[in-house]
């Protein structure tokens, strides 16, 4: 009897009928696996060195560009709720 057998799961192997790829239209891909380096399994080291390297060799205009509008934000912010903005201009 097969009473502490477990059952195997049945595989299937589709294929679509006019798909004309190397690999499978299914397989789910990071997006940003061509670009990064840090979405490669590694060990937990390894990942924090690689955000590591990323981020010092980063781009310095878009760093620039995201500095500015988090300024902007926040300016707004504390001019929405009335905070006196005389102490940073004198």
């Amino acid at each position: 009897m097969g009473l502490f057998k477990q059952r195997k799961n049945k595989k299937f192997n589709y294929e679509p009928r006019y798909y004309k790829g190397g690999s499978s239209p299914f397989e789910i891909k990071h997006k940003f696996d061509d670009q990064r380096v840090t979405v490669q399994k590694t060990s937990l080291k390894g990942t924090f060195n690689n955000a590591i390297h990323d981020l010092k060799n980063s781009d310095r205009q878009s760093t620039k560009t995201i500095g500015f509008i988090v300024l902007v934000l926040v300016f707004a912010f504390l001019w929405f709720f009335d905070f006196d903005l005389t102490i940073f201009f004198s």
